[in-house]
């Protein structure tokens, strides 16, 4: 639909054209065309074209919204709601792309299934993970020469620096030649490091590429023939795959992988009418034992929970670690090591954790509402504590997401209630379980990663009893949730407590739930 406007040029009443809206031209050719016919000097170009420009917006407003009463106008008057529903659901698949019906599978959805079927199929199983541990090998083959470089780089320049030092006490070199030898060691330092990340990255990468292509071709086979053949290849080379050395052996920093025995597990029923069970465990560990890589193929308990966490991989009955952070998710503590845990080898089915941390850091300056406001007046941005953030891993060890949460000093805090932030975190954690089909999780019982001064015996108890009867309420609470159900909880203390201390809290734990104990009748 288009009208006619008259339009008069201010300045010269005499002047006057009429435009046809909405425009299809360009203003300013339109002004050039009013020049030439009305025979204005060219000084008045720049005066004509705003006044065309603001009489072109303002009609085009007055006739935009013109249609869009009489639009609406008819649409009220139709009493067939359905009709207008239909149309508007039909617009919305045809010209808008997040609506619209998806016309075929995606390469990630392909991926899974083809992984999910191979690895229930018993035959390929072992296959498929002595080719994550062939890659992880490589991965870690890389990291350990660039720890050597680094290291060596760095003794030289300590070296050098030391002899620069003694010249400035004979005078014989100036401080300011000191400070431009330090600038340029720390950029030495700088470009190593980001040749060596560059570097990995173009491995994982490769590997990642070159896995899931093998994955594709290895069920073509598989489906083809039915029995899968113990010739297959590596997709790194066309040689049967290679028995490589424990992961453990190659890097130089470990962590134990054995577990500490002090461990107690428990099956509990909740519920007054509908009564549900779970099994709760309780132990003494590292977090980070508990989900490192174990490609240790001499560990047969190791090899067990790898293969439980890649069957488990594409199901309903996922695992959940939550690990305890500052605002900045990986600038220090427990949190640094878990990612560089996590960097060890390559993730072949989710984003590495260093791009997942990118994305995140970009999403938290928009995570405060413009209305979020601290108590002086300024705007918060960015993560606070209390805040959780998720990442995926399939490379991990009884842990395919860890809930990164945000906390600060008021953490050890003898006063901490059960309208805490954390507490209430945790809430929030067991809330994405059920939505999500996450149905083990792992939780810090003291709600910290390391044995402290003032964790005395009645602080440890006094911790302990909050966050057990919080999570028996949010367990309770959990029936009107909907979603999966969590049955799994896993309670971990730090790994340098005292036995008396743990077998207290051990104690503690099926006086606060129901434990399920049997009937034992005796035979008279």
């Amino acid at each position: 639909m288009t009208v006619v406007a008259d339009f008069k040029y201010y300045k010269n009443e005499d002047i006057s054209a009429s435009i046809t809206l909405p425009l299809t031209e360009s203003i300013v050719e339109l002004s050039h065309h009013i020049i030439e016919e009305q025979k204005l000097h060219p000084y008045e170009e720049d005066d004509l074209l705003n006044a065309l420009e603001n009489f072109v917006y303002s009609n085009n407003e007055n006739h935009n919204d013109k249609q869009s009463n009489e639009a609406l106008n008819i649409t009220l008057c139709v009493n067939n709601d359905e009709d207008i529903i239909r149309y508007w659901e039909k617009q919305f698949k045809e010209e808008t792309v997040s609506y619209g019906d998806k016309s075929g599978s995606s390469d990630s959805e392909l991926f899974s299934t083809a992984y999910h079927k191979l690895v229930h199929s018993g035959i390929a199983l072992d296959t498929m993970l002595q080719v994550e541990q062939s890659y992880a090998h490589d991965v870690a083959k890389l990291i350990q020469q660039r720890d050597e470089q680094i290291e060596k780089l760095t003794k030289d320049q300590e070296d050098m620096m030391n002899k620069k030092l003694e010249e400035v006490q004979t005078g014989n070199i100036s401080s300011e030649e000191i400070n431009n030898l330090e600038q340029m060691h720390i950029e030495q330092q700088s470009f190593m490091l980001v040749k060596w990340i560059s570097k990995i990255d173009t491995l994982k990468e490769t590997q990642r590429r070159e896995f899931r292509d093998w994955v594709m071709k290895l069920l073509e086979e598989h489906q083809r023939t039915i029995t899968l053949q113990s010739s297959f290849s590596s997709p790194s080379s066309p040689a049967v795959i290679k028995t490589f050395p424990p992961i453990t052996s190659v890097l130089h920093e470990t962590n134990d992988p054995q577990i500490s025995s002090l461990e107690e597990s428990f099956t509990i029923h909740l519920g007054s009418q509908m009564k549900q069970i779970y099994n709760i465990r309780i132990l003494s560990a590292n977090i980070l034992d508990l989900c490192s890589i174990p490609y240790d193929t001499s560990n047969n308990e190791q090899q067990a929970q790898r293969i439980q966490t890649a069957l488990a991989l594409y199901t309903n009955d996922l695992c959940g670690t939550v690990l305890l952070t500052d605002i900045n998710v990986d600038s220090m503590g427990v949190s640094k090591d878990f990612i560089e845990e996590a960097s060890k080898s390559s993730d072949f089915h989710v984003d590495s954790i260093d791009k997942q941390l990118d994305i995140i850091k970009l999403h938290a300056l928009d995570a405060r509402s413009a209305e979020n406001y601290t108590n002086t007046g300024s705007k918060k941005k960015g993560l606070i504590p209390g805040d959780v953030v998720i990442t995926k891993h399939s490379n991990l060890c009884l842990a395919h997401l860890v809930f990164h949460m945000m906390v600060d000093e008021s953490l050890y805090s003898s006063d901490m209630n059960s309208r805490h932030y954390i507490i209430l975190a945790i809430r929030n954690i067991m809330k994405v379980c059920c939505s999500y089909d996450i149905t083990t999780l792992t939780i810090p019982l003291l709600l910290g990663h390391e044995m402290t001064e003032n964790m005395t015996v009645q602080w440890c108890t006094k911790r302990a009893e909050l966050v057990l009867k919080c999570v028996k309420g949010f367990m309770i609470e959990m029936t009107s949730w909907g979603g999966s159900e969590l049955k799994n909880l896993q309670f971990v203390v730090p790994k340098g407590i005292s036995e008396e201390v743990f077998n207290s809290l051990a104690t503690m734990l099926p006086s606060i739930f129901r434990v399920s104990n049997p009937l034992v009748f005796k035979v008279k």
